[in-house]
């Protein structure tokens, strides 16, 4: 049984639904924070995702940060050496989700030449007759990045620990491969 550790950055414009997302996926449901509180620089969520059918587990420390650019000078010390990403944007603003490439390169310039797994979130589903960004521009964009693509509803409490799930996932199947390569070195 085997406990990692990875830093997960939670990225993303202002009002996409950040911090509720890392709040609720804290409490397993049982948090959802009503009144927004503007995020200044970075706050921290930590929560144990066991990996499916290994025994083992992956303790992310979720660096959900800031959207304002206000904050973006201090966010790179933060962002330092990250090991998974959550990148997240509202179904409901185009602006969002355009956003997300720059944040996207702006958490890859932290890990040049190395392999940062990521996922792209649609939050706000729950607003379907807001919607402006479609599912299939987002699959495009994402997979084209090399991202996987969930969408989730916070308010609703749909779908909100997927995205968290298949980081540590990820993370964990990076573990096990350099593992092998250890071990074949040995």
């Amino acid at each position: 049984m085997v406990k990692l550790a990875a830093k997960c950055i939670l990225a993303g414009d202002p009002t996409v639904g950040k911090t509720a997302l890392a709040q609720i996926f804290r409490s397993d449901g049982a948090h959802f924070q009503k009144n927004y509180t503007l995020t200044t620089g970075v706050d921290l969520v930590v929560k144990t995702v066991p990996v499916p059918d290994t025994g083992d587990s992956v303790e992310l420390f979720i660096l959900d940060s800031a959207g304002k650019e206000l904050y973006s000078e201090m966010l790179d010390k933060l962002w330092e050496s990250p090991n998974v990403l959550c990148l997240v944007y509202d179904v409901t603003n185009e602006q969002s989700f355009t956003s997300c490439s720059k944040w996207l390169e702006k958490a890859r310039s932290q890990m040049p030449g190395a392999t940062l797994p990521g996922v792209l979130v649609g939050n706000k589903t729950d607003l379907a007759s807001r919607r402006v960004v479609e599912s299939a521009q987002t699959r495009a964009w994402a997979l084209g990045q090399g991202l996987e693509c969930f969408e989730t509803s916070v308010k609703e409490m749909e779908n909100y620990k997927a995205p968290f799930h298949y980081l540590a996932k990820q993370f964990h199947h990076l573990y096990r491969e350099k593992l092998e390569v250890f071990q074949a070195l040995v």
